[in-house]
């Protein structure tokens, strides 16, 4: 284990070769992240594929056991992971934050090392015997978003090692201090080549998506660069899985209690600030109940302290970037001009540093408004009434994305019926956004292609291979 300001120099780039990364919480600088070129690049690629066979030779056993350790390891750093997570992407300490994310990295890797795939037998009737095995890609390119850079970073990896492949993971340019520190400490227990992290703009991430020795990609971010990734690895004929925007409905129906959803609902959508891409952004509540539920989750927010990372006491942060601090201002201000309710927020403080948007609340407010119909993915929730729950579906299925959704309700019956009615990746009961390693996770339409997590997630990163006869 290594103090703080260790693991940051030993990411650190020769001086004046890199760029300054601040924390969005103060303007303070953080530290320097290093520019990495094609060269690096493809040197970084040349080794994952001289080291990649050697690795797969192992099988899945050796593979397990090496992931377990490096989870040992990722936990031993596991403090001073978090501290330059908060410094960095500027979310807390504590809440489902920074130390949150870093110990998710810990538990991702171990259980997707217990993840069970045996050969599964097809037919066996007496004269044909059909065997399923699942082989290695290669050579995956994992490129993460700005968000949860730690934890997705792991979600693409640990599988990808356990199915015997390499990885050259791509950090997004927000956050790429986070990525490079905790694929530092992972390869203290993997053999040389097999991870590597390149820390670079777009002309050379471009590469990685196009490069003939790159056999998938695995990409969470906007449906735009999910679009273009899918253009660019054409040519190649890559396989993909891509994890992409998302816009999730909630639906409280007629029937359950305001107080004993409120916080649930709350944590749903403003888990990170509001900055999650399966977060809830749209609430569509019951005409009988909105007014109790709009008060009961107005008095949960008004309770959740936010300000610097660094402070123990506080559970919601900044906005990661000014680019996304404007989305929010914006959106929340054309819903203001439209004559939409603000019960919480909506006002930022301009005099104090940092991207701080606070915690806002908007009800009576249209579904076509740009706060609705667009993903804010900050912290401003609009709470829109329904009188029926064909309408309530209605809504919720308008949009052209769909990775997660929820319904509320003390009905289990009813609300499965609901949920089964709604077009998306994964619906929630009674909670939004709780993901699981052992469950797959994906999204529907514009929301991207493919599974992660559980053995589903395992297989999409192999190469199913019959063995019949």
């Amino acid at each position: 284990m290594e103090t703080y300001d260790a693991l940051l120099a030993s990411i650190a780039p020769a001086t004046g070769t890199g760029r300054t990364i601040f924390d969005p919480a103060t303007g303070e600088a953080v530290g320097e992240a290093p520019i990495h070129g094609l060269d690096y690049l493809e040197n970084a690629v040349s080794a994952a594929v001289a080291a990649q066979p050697a690795w797969a030779a192992l099988g899945h056993d050796a593979r397990s056991a090496a992931l377990l350790k490096a989870a040992d390891a990722v936990e031993r750093s596991a403090e001073e992971l978090a501290q330059l997570l908060s410094r960095e992407q500027g979310k807390p300490l504590n809440g489902p934050n920074a130390r949150f994310e870093v110990g998710a990295c810990v538990a991702w890797l171990r259980a997707t090392a217990g993840l069970p795939l045996e050969p599964e037998t097809i037919v066996d009737d007496g004269e044909t015997r059909a065997e399923l095995h699942y082989r290695p890609i290669g050579v995956v390119g994992a490129i993460g978003p700005w968000n949860w850079p730690m934890m997705i970073a792991v979600w693409q990896l640990a599988p990808a090692l356990r199915m015997g492949n390499a990885v050259v993971v791509k950090p997004s340019g927000n956050t790429p201090l986070s990525v490079l520190a905790l694929v530092k400490v992972l390869n203290e227990e993997l053999p040389d080549g097999i991870l590597s992290v390149v820390s670079c703009g777009r002309e050379v991430g471009a590469r990685l998506t196009d490069h003939p020795a790159i056999g998938k990609i695995m990409f969470t971010g906007s449906t735009a660069g999910g679009r273009a990734i899918i253009k660019s690895s054409a040519d190649t004929v890559k396989r993909l899985t891509l994890e992409l925007g998302g816009n999730d409905a909630g639906i409280v129906l007629p029937d359950a209690d305001p107080k004993a959803i409120a916080q649930d609902v709350f944590w749903g959508a403003f888990l990170n600030t509001g900055q999650t891409c399966a977060a809830l952004k749209r609430l569509y509540v019951h005409d009988s109940i909105y007014d109790a539920v709009c008060e009961e989750l107005a008095a949960v927010a008004k309770a959740m302290p936010m300000g610097n990372g660094l402070d123990e006491n506080n559970v919601l942060g900044p906005l990661q970037n000014k680019a996304q601090y404007d989305v929010v201002a914006n959106l929340v201000e054309a819903a203001k001009a439209s004559g939409a309710r603000v019960l919480l927020g909506g006002d930022p403080d301009t005099s104090q540093p940092g991207y701080f948007y606070p915690t806002t609340l908007v009800a009576d407010i249209d579904n076509d408004n740009p706060l609705v119909a667009e993903e804010q993915f900050g912290p401003a929730l609009p709470i829109i009434r329904y009188s029926t729950i064909d309408e309530a579906v209605e809504k919720a299925n308008g949009l052209d994305v769909g990775l997660g959704a929820s319904v509320w309700s003390p009905d289990q019956k009813a609300a499965r019926d609901v949920a089964a009615r709604i077009q998306a990746g994964t619906v929630w009961i009674n909670r939004h956004g709780a993901v699981d390693p052992r469950i797959p996770f994906g999204g529907a339409k514009q929301s991207g292609y493919g599974v992660e997590f559980g053995v589903e997630g395992l297989k999409a990163l192999g190469v199913p291979q019959v063995i019949n006869g």
